[in-house]
């Protein structure tokens, strides 16, 4: 038997806060899953977006403390065009989200971009420059 990558779980410290922020960009979650301790939102290819609450972790491990300092992963959404990227963000800081990098042109053929979701996590939007790969 081997394993296979299936989900990303993240835990969120406001639930409804954070499915909307991700139903923004196009993540899958079922009505009034932002109501609950845990949710899951469907990404392409069948693999899942699950999120937490702090309450709901504490369940389970009595003693979790939500992470201080800055984060070590990032999730990234492929934007159709390099305008959408610049769309997308603008949205979602106009929306209260913080910005990371504002769009810019990157050497590797991108038009790239971070936003902060409502914990703090980098989530980038890149389009590629040239004809679609």
């Amino acid at each position: 038997m081997t394993p296979r990558f299936d989900a990303i779980g993240l835990v969120v410290s406001d639930m409804a806060a954070s499915v909307a922020f991700y139903r923004r960009l196009g993540v899958a979650f079922p009505d009034g899953c932002e109501n609950g301790p845990h949710a899951e939102g469907e990404l392409p290819g069948g693999l899942r977006l699950l999120f937490d609450t702090e309450a709901g972790v504490r369940s389970f491990v009595p003693d979790f403390e939500p992470p201080t300092g800055g984060g070590r992963a990032s999730l990234a959404f492929r934007c159709a065009d390099p305008g959408e990227v610049d769309t997308v963000y603008e949205e979602l800081v106009a929306a209260g989200h913080q910005g990371g990098l504002k769009p810019w042109d990157a050497d590797w053929g991108q038009r790239y971009a971070t936003v902060h979701d409502p914990d703090g996590n980098g989530v980038d939007l890149f389009a590629p420059l040239g004809p679609a790969e």
